[in-house]
C-alpha cells in the first residue's frame, strides 16, 4: 500500500483538511444598542410640556373674549344691580327691509355691528315723547368716548313726521319707518305701557336685550348710563368703535 492511500484512510471524515492561515471566516454581525428608558420618558415628557405650553398661551390669548363672554352672557347683574330690565330670550332684528326719513329703502339687520339705543315715535312726538328722545341725546353724549360704539335709533311707527323744531334737535338719529304692528314682532312694551313710553338697548349682534322703564328723569338716566357703561366694558374685548 502507497503512503498516499495510507494518510487518505486514516483521515478522520469531516475533518478540516485546510492549511493553516484559511480558517473559516466569522459571519458579521451589527449589533444595535437597546432604546435607554429614561432618554425614553424625558422626550415624552419634554412632549407634554410642549403641548401645555401650547394650550396656556391660547387660553391666555383668549381669556379677554371668555371674561366678557362669561361677565355678559353667564354671570349676568341680578335685578338689584341693573335698572334696565333684562330679555330673556333675547330677540334677534328681523330680516326686514325698512325706510329711512328720506325715503330709502335699507335693511333692518344693517343696523348690527354697533350697539343700539332705540326709541319709538307715534303720532308725531309729543311733550313726553320729546323728553324720552332728549335723555335718549344726553345718555348717549355722556358716554364720552365710548359713545362711538353706541348708535340713537328712532323707529317711526306712523306716517306723521316728526315736527321740525324737535327734528332740528335730533342731530345724527338714524330715522326708520316701521309699522306698529310689525314692530310690535319684536320689541314689546311692559304691561300697560306703550312702545313709545321705553327706550330700549340692541346689542351689536342685534339682539333686543334690555328694555329701561318708562318716564326716566334725569336721576333714572343716571342709573341706564350705569347699565350700558357695565356692559360696554364687559364686551369691550370684542366690540369696536364704529360701524365695520
Amino acid at each position: 500500500m502507497s503512503q498516499k492511500n495510507v494518510l487518505d484512510e486514516t483521515t478522520p471524515t469531516g475533518v478540516n483538511n485546510s492549511k493553516p492561515g484559511q480558517s473559516d471566516q466569522v459571519l458579521g454581525m451589527t449589533v444595535h444598542s437597546l432604546p435607554d428608558p429614561a432618554s425614553s420618558a424625558s422626550a415624552t415628557q419634554r412632549t407634554s410640556s410642549g403641548r401645555w405650553k401650547m394650550i396656556l398661551v391660547m387660553l391666555l390669548c383668549a381669556s379677554p373674549v371668555i371674561a366678557s363672554y362669561l361677565t355678559y352672557y353667564v354671570i349676568r347683574p341680578e335685578g338689584r344691580r341693573n335698572f334696565g330690565e333684562l330679555i330673556d330670550p333675547q330677540r334677534p332684528l328681523p330680516d326686514l327691509q325698512v325706510a329711512q326719513a328720506d325715503g330709502k329703502v335699507v335693511s333692518l339687520r344693517g343696523l348690527k355691528g354697533q350697539w343700539l339705543l332705540v326709541g319709538v315715535v307715534s303720532g308725531g312726538c309729543d311733550d313726553t315723547c320729546a323728553h324720552t328722545l332728549y335723555l335718549q341725546r344726553q345718555l348717549h353724549t355722556s358716554l364720552g368716548k365710548e359713545r362711538d360704539k353706541v348708535d340713537r335709533v328712532l323707529l317711526l311707527v306712523d306716517d306723521k313726521p316728526i315736527n321740525s323744531a324737535l327734528q332740528a334737535q335730533l342731530g345724527d338719529v338714524t330715522q326708520l319707518k316701521l309699522p306698529r304692528d310689525i314692530l310690535a314682532t319684536w320689541l314689546q312694551p311692559a304691561a300697560g305701557k306703550s312702545l313709545p313710553d321705553h327706550l330700549y338697548l340692541v346689542d351689536p349682534m342685534g339682539n333686543w336685550m334690555m328694555r329701561f322703564p318708562p318716564q326716566l328723569d334725569l336721576s333714572s338716566a343716571a342709573k341706564v348710563k350705569r347699565d350700558m357703561e357695565r356692559l360696554l366694558r364687559a364686551a369691550g374685548s370684542w366690540d369696536t368703535a364704529g360701524r365695520p
